[in-house]
């Protein structure tokens, strides 16, 4: 990765939460100081088939971390494909601080980015220099096979990092589906690195790959050149 490039997070869960506020803010900081505003985007796509409650605890749950770290928040509403094409949406995009889908279904989030102007814009901003965050499904779609949780086979991502996939939730996902996580893990046919990612837990790409939070990071299938060092809050 180019040092032009801002700041990308894999993160297990807790999206807005107040276990991740010092790290959120973090994430903004590292985009504002690369001449970014202090903009924190919601992308709420994976859950939003879920109907209009559980729209609005997200849109809620997004403006209170927003306040509590001190940024404007922009909640985008892409619920579907052709929101993905609208132009008042991509405009929203360039100079965003930092850029955030949270969870829900990882699958529906590569089916409606995936070779859309929106997902485009998302990476030119992120390469020169917004913070971009994917949390549960959000991570897992940013891989480029999506470990079939929701469905009974997997899927292709989004292809951001092609050959990394991640299940999140990991010390509580074993609990939850044992046998479709050993069968993904054990998958004959996969070449990919394979990362397990703890609750309230982070990984996050900068010049190295670094943790953050209080769990692990699990490399169950290849390798990860991962620093020993902690990702650093310097705004905290």
């Amino acid at each position: 990765m180019t040092s032009h490039h801002g700041a990308l997070a894999l993160v297990g869960s807790g999206e807005y939460s107040e276990q991740l506020q010092d790290f959120e803010a973090e994430l903004l900081r590292r985009a504002v100081m690369r001449g970014k505003s202090n903009t924190f985007i919601q992308i709420p796509t994976a859950s939003s088939h879920e109907g209009d409650a559980r729209r609005q605890y997200w849109r809620d749950k997004g403006a209170a971390q927003a306040q509590r770290i001190g940024a404007t928040c922009v909640y985008l509403p892409i619920h579907e494909r052709e929101d993905a094409l609208d132009p008042q949406y991509i405009s929203q995009i360039k100079d965003a601080g930092l850029i955030y889908f949270s969870g829900g279904d990882p699958h529906r989030v590569a089916e409606i980015f995936t070779g859309t102007p929106l997902w485009d814009a998302i990476i030119g901003a992120w390469e020169s220099g917004s913070s971009l965050a994917g949390c549960s499904a959000g991570a897992m779609a940013f891989g480029g096979t999506i470990m079939g949780l929701r469905r009974s086979h997997p899927s292709p991502g989004l292809g951001l990092l092609p050959d990394i996939e991640v299940i999140p939730h990991y010390d509580k996902m074993l609990g939850w589906l044992p046998e479709r996580v050993t069968a993904f893990v054990l998958r004959h046919d996969a070449k990919t690195t394979l990362l397990g990612i703890d609750e309230n837990t982070a990984l996050v790409l900068t010049d190295t790959w670094q943790r953050y939070g209080r769990g692990k990071i699990h490399i169950l299938r290849g390798a990860l050149a991962l620093d020993e060092q902690i990702f650093q809050i310097k705004s905290a």
